[in-house]
């Protein structure tokens, strides 16, 4: 189940959340598609954990219904003022765990977890993927992550935060690694897909601060990580701009 401190703690930064997290290339929707066999248009597909509707919104715009599952309500509002924003019809909000999933039995043809499922139990979650997905559904699990070996100083402000904050969980963690959704049904395949992010220097940093380790801090003890890892890094891009090397874990499955 998702941690209900943790819930709260993202529900405190979701206009972070949704202000400065990534998307995803297109070269993830393409290789969910091709691996799994279930084209975008005209599918249901259930997102499970879907926060403010990062994923749900692209999903969306490729043609699939869907239903975005998400247990803080901070969040939720987030997506639903999104897509009403949007003004595109084909999303369903619903409050909802994805260790218990608000959906009937055989109702969709696709579950994603974006960035979500760290925070599940794993043989209740994927007991409910089963359940809703209709017979030839397949399961799809994505994670972006920062790419630090591929700059010098990322590598160094992740250090840098790995010391600074003690929940710190992320590459600089000598035990960090994705999830193991991959050990929990069968895969037909895994991929790393690399892309670029050009950012602002404070739009870098509104990121950090919408992690949960960092969501979880006292204001206080936030911004002095704030104000030093925004002087260290205003000292390498004394413009403010910066490009952020990236890549997605993508894991496809029955």
């Amino acid at each position: 189940m998702i941690e209900k401190s943790l819930g709260r703690a993202f529900d405190d930064v979701a206009d972070v959340y949704d202000a400065s997290r990534p998307g995803y290339p297109d070269a993830v929707f393409r290789s969910i598609a091709e691996i799994s066999g279930v084209p975008f248009a005209g599918a249901t597909v259930a997102d499970v954990g879907a926060g403010t509707g990062i994923l749900t919104r692209a999903m969306r715009a490729r043609g699939a219904r869907v239903l975005a599952v998400e247990p803080g309500w901070e969040m939720l509002a987030h997506l639903v003022a999104r897509v009403r924003a949007d003004g595109t019809p084909g999303v369903a909000a619903l409050m909802g765990d994805g260790d218990v999933l608000p959906l009937r039995d055989g109702s969709v043809d696709l579950v994603t977890y974006a960035q979500s499922w760290h925070w599940l139990d794993p043989s209740a979650s994927i007991a409910e993927a089963r359940r809703v997905l209709r017979p030839g559904g397949a399961v799809a699990a994505c994670w972006n992550v920062i790419d630090a070996g591929r700059a010098e100083w990322l590598a160094a402000h992740e250090s840098r935060v790995a010391e600074e904050v003690a929940r710190y969980w992320g590459p600089a963690h000598p035990d960090w690694r994705v999830p193991p959704i991959a050990a929990a049904f069968e895969v037909l395949e895994e991929r790393w897909l690399t892309w670029e992010r050009p950012m602002r220097v404070d739009g870098f940093l509104q990121d950090l601060l919408s992690h949960s380790y960092m969501a979880a801090l006292p204001r206080d003890d936030a911004e002095r990580v704030l104000a030093a890892r925004r002087a260290d890094l205003l000292a390498v891009f004394p413009e403010g701009s910066l490009t952020v090397p990236m890549r997605v874990y993508l894991a496809v499955g029955r």
